[in-house]
């Protein structure tokens, strides 16, 4: 599991015991719920999944006046506590799922960890019975990172270009278009890229969910969501390196 995901589930479990401890009248520190509660608010992805009173309570008095009226018993308090947290502690431990994610994670966590990493965990979290959103979301991830390549070599785009044409954009940038490069083996593994970034706008317009859909539409199973995904993730792993390449020889 990637060392900032790891530090992610410390903290939860940090605040979680430091509730139970709230709860149950033992020793606290009121400093240490404020910092907490602050950095894991500030993860979009994790405060959505954060209990409703985690929001709510902005300190430890508001969070004992809500407690202490909802259960009389210390066990009570620590049960209720910890079904409240499990969901999120499940979702942040099965972020591990398979080894190809984890690798793409750490390479967009390094790239941009606001923004192109949060678009990746939206694509994995969507992959668990929503398999139409994770389709829309991998191609999300794509298109982000294009963009974001594309403001780095500052190579002005269109903000309704689709992804093909924002690809095609990218991979001139990055030397990567197949017409640049005559070995023919280096051109038909790069026209292979091409052809996936295609199939998979393709596939999310005809199985995502962006666009309204008539009555005889196709739902995707999960296999094709993970496909979607599974290739997005590589192809922006892909980019990211290249583009970190290209920086490091110009600098040198």
């Amino acid at each position: 599991m990637p060392d900032y995901m790891d530090s992610q589930i410390e903290e939860v479990e940090s605040l979680q015991n430091l509730l139970v401890a709230v709860a149950t009248g033992r020793a606290w520190d009121e400093y240490e719920y404020g910092e907490l509660r602050r950095s894991l608010m500030g993860n979009t992805d994790i405060s959505e999944k954060l209990p409703r009173f985690v929001k709510t309570n902005r300190d430890t008095a508001q969070f004992w006046n809500f407690i202490k009226q909802k259960f009389s018993t210390y066990q009570e308090r620590r049960e209720f506590l910890w079904e409240e947290f499990r969901p999120l502690l499940d979702w942040l431990e099965n972020q591990d799922d398979a080894p190809s994610h984890v690798a793409i994670s750490e390479a967009l966590q390094d790239f941009d960890a606001n923004n192109i990493q949060r678009d990746w965990v939206k694509a994995l979290d969507r992959l668990n019975g929503d398999a139409e959103g994770a389709i829309t979301s991998a191609r999300t991830l794509l298109e982000s990172v294009c963009k974001h390549i594309l403001e780095q070599t500052e190579t002005p785009y269109e903000d309704d270009l689709d992804l093909p044409a924002l690809y095609r954009k990218t991979s001139l940038q990055l030397n990567l278009a197949p017409e640049q490069h005559s070995e023919q083996i280096f051109k038909q593994i790069l026209g292979g890229c091409t052809s996936i970034t295609n199939g998979l706008a393709g596939l999310r317009n005809r199985l995502g969910d962006a666009h309204g859909q008539g009555s005889n539409r196709v739902r995707p199973a999960r296999r094709h969501a993970e496909l979607a995904v599974n290739v997005a993730g590589a192809m922006a792993v892909f980019l990211v390196e290249t583009w970190n390449a290209n920086k490091t020889k110009s600098e040198e």
